[in-house]
């Protein structure tokens, strides 16, 4: 799969152990994957999917490519970056109506080269079709909210591969994994390397917000990148809507509301790890399996992963909230 890749990012990304809060959550041994270090713009998950959605978007000539998201988006910041390595064209569209002040990935986004169009709602489906058409004859290459499709996942199949490698030379036996899912594509990623790498792992995925994906559910969505990836890799397994897992305990706030339990967590893994999580994506997870090892859920004595998937850019637009 490395020759359809663009190179990116700075991989493998660190795992390590997070010492003082195994101690304060002490039936468990805590670890973090640390893929806010892949490099990008101040890193992120994106980088591992933009290198397969970049390779493709050159593969097919295109002079621009078009994402959507939030002003805030982790995914957009990276998709500029991306293209500013590459040397393509980026078009941005977000929510909402433009602000006085750009700040956050919304600055970066704008510093990286980013040609930005304000969609003057808040609606989270973007018609990027329209845009595409209006930027003709130029050719555009659209990459879906989130980077979640069967070309994005690729990235995270990888990240499978590269987590056994790391488990096995640290002699490391990993029993939970803990993640923000939100758009799937890193979630289904992962699904689809443990089965190919026959790594036995249980995925606990954190649902961010409540909305659905071009009208589909989180888990319908997901299930159409399995079902896809099957296909592609060969996998055998049959996946079904009941295979697909996600917590929906902590999601109870709206889509990048701050509300005490992020703010917790951040403060938590910062005072204690000098780590720093966001406010919308990893603040939330971060909470989520703060309050399950506080529970005494788990196994005692099992080993759970973090995976850090970044963000640290949009702490600055939530700076009055802290």
């Amino acid at each position: 799969m490395t020759n359809h890749k663009y190179h990116l990012g700075f991989f493998p990304t660190p795992i390590h152990q997070l010492e003082k809060l195994s101690k304060i959550y002490s039936n468990y041994n805590i670890y973090i994957k640390r893929d806010d270090q892949t490099g990008l713009a101040s890193g992120g998950n994106k980088t591992r999917k933009l290198e397969y959605l970049i390779r493709q978007a050159l593969d097919k000539d295109s002079d621009i490519v078009i994402t959507a998201g939030a002003q805030q988006s982790n995914h957009c910041r990276q998709t500029a970056a991306a293209c500013a390595v590459a040397g393509i064209e980026c078009h941005l569209m977000l929510r909402g109506t433009k602000p006085e002040i750009y700040q956050g990935n919304l600055l970066l986004s704008h510093l990286l080269g980013a040609k930005i169009h304000f969609t003057g709602n808040d609606k989270k489906e973007i018609d990027l079709k329209t845009l595409s058409k209006k930027l003709a004859p130029k050719k555009s290459y659209i990459i879906p909210y989130g980077g979640s499709n069967i070309t994005g996942a690729m990235g995270f199949v990888d990240a499978v591969k590269e987590l056994k490698q790391q488990l096995n030379k640290q002699n490391l036996k990993i029993d939970y994994i803990f993640l923000a899912s939100s758009s799937g594509g890193t979630q289904a990623g992962l699904m689809l390397g443990m089965e190919l790498y026959n790594l036995d792992i249980k995925l606990i995925p954190i649902k961010i917000d409540k909305s659905e994906t071009n009208d589909l559910s989180l888990e319908e969505a997901i299930l159409k990148i399995l079902t896809t990836g099957c296909r592609l890799l060969n996998i055998k397994k049959e996946f079904n809507r009941s295979d697909i897992k996600l917590n929906k305990n902590y999601n109870q706030a709206e889509y990048g509301v701050l509300t005490h339990r992020e703010k917790l967590a951040i403060n938590e893994l910062a005072k204690h790890e000098g780590i720093l999580l966001d406010p919308v994506y990893t603040g939330r997870a971060f909470y989520g399996m703060m309050d399950i090892l506080k529970q005494k859920i788990l196994q005692s004595g099992s080993n759970v992963l973090f995976w850090h998937t970044g963000g640290l850019p949009a702490l600055f637009e939530y700076a009055k909230d802290f």
